[in-house]
């Protein structure tokens, strides 16, 4: 069973109908017994960063979350989901992340259309399993105005919007896209196909 961890905000019904499409046995759930008893979990989001992480952080799931991670569990960060998972976020302030992969969140400058809001290429910047059912130069489809900027080479695929944006990335058994891959069609599905079959 994969766990989307609810915790207020994000997208969770769309990603729970994209994964039963695939035949993937998912549940939607902020109770920790659950997460921990997954065999892997998603890390939905939409909306403001603070929000978010204030909400794990009170609702114990930010401990929950790093010790499945550091137990090897499969986890899949989408869009904010993603975005949590690095040190620290400069979205209207600062405020420190999961700190699961080396990285900051920042603005886009004023030189592109803010959110970056669209269909987008992928390009691919390494080979990884996640990707074995897609081609490169497929379309994903974004809503974001903050990017990562990672410390790393944790990057798997990225987009242009003005700079190289992360678009999918990976630190060992967590995997992270700033598209939204239930909003992305068959591409997406096909991306959340790869993930679940990690998951197995």
């Amino acid at each position: 069973m994969i766990a989307i961890i609810d915790y207020g905000v994000g997208n969770v019904r769309s990603v729970e109908k994209a994964l039963n499409a695939l035949g993937f046995e998912a549940q939607i759930t902020d109770n920790i017994k659950d997460i921990d008893n997954a065999s892997g979990l998603i890390l939905p989001g939409v909306g403001a960063f603070r929000d978010a992480i204030s909400k794990l952080n009170n609702s114990q799931l930010t401990d929950c979350i790093k010790k499945n991670v550091y137990n090897k569990k499969p986890l899949l960060g989408i869009c904010l989901g993603m975005q949590l998972l690095y040190d620290k976020s400069y979205e209207d302030g600062e405020y420190e992340g999961l700190g699961i992969i080396s990285g900051d969140i920042v603005k886009f400058n004023q030189d592109v259309k803010i959110p970056h809001m669209g269909w987008n290429k992928l390009y691919f910047n390494d080979e990884d399993p996640i990707l074995k059912y897609i081609k490169e130069e497929s379309y994903v489809y974004f809503v974001h105005s903050y990017y990562a900027k990672p410390y790393g080479k944790e990057i798997i695929a990225y987009t242009d919007y003005g700079v190289k944006v992360p678009a999918i990335v990976k630190n060992n058994n967590v995997y992270g896209m700033q598209f939204h891959p239930e909003k992305s069609g068959e591409i997406g599905l096909n991306l959340l196909k790869a993930f679940g079959e990690m998951v197995i």
